[in-house]
């Protein structure tokens, strides 16, 4: 894999990513949806993969998974950029807009679909997962 880059609103903040992704999921979990007021894309990643520049701010809650949540954002522009789960220890979610290259990775399914809203726009060609999916793999592709 070609190392990843990417950063927040103003700046403040970047990451790169030198790690295969262990799956691309578009969410839409109610969490999910207050973030972003739509889904959110998101890449698993191995967190030792994974390099922050900068200093997060977290938030720390209770999902409807059960797991407990740690989202990371920046603390001065507000974005969100990644998330910690209880249920996937060693791996982070990572928010795909924030990367200087969004279009490099590809979502394959939609998740919590049961949460999403009448208006949600799903692509037929993903997979459906109405609620929590399986862990990821760790594979090497």
């Amino acid at each position: 894999m070609n190392e990843l880059s990417g950063r927040c609103l103003c700046e403040s903040i970047s990451f790169k990513l030198n790690t295969e992704s262990l799956g691309c999921r578009i969410c839409w979990c109610n969490d999910c949806q207050h973030i972003s007021g739509n889904g959110t894309v998101n890449m698993i990643v191995p967190s030792e993969g994974l390099t922050i520049i900068g200093k997060v701010a977290e938030y720390k809650k209770t999902a409807n998974s059960g797991n407990e949540v740690i989202r990371q954002f920046c603390p001065n522009c507000g974005i969100h950029l990644f998330a910690k789960s209880s249920g996937r220890p060693g791996l982070t979610i990572l928010r795909i807009g924030n990367l200087d290259d969004p279009s490099s990775i590809q979502p394959t399914m939609n998740i919590w679909a049961s949460s999403a809203p009448s208006w949600a726009c799903f692509d037929q060609k993903l997979d459906r997962v109405e609620y929590q999916p399986s862990p990821p793999k760790e594979d090497k592709r």
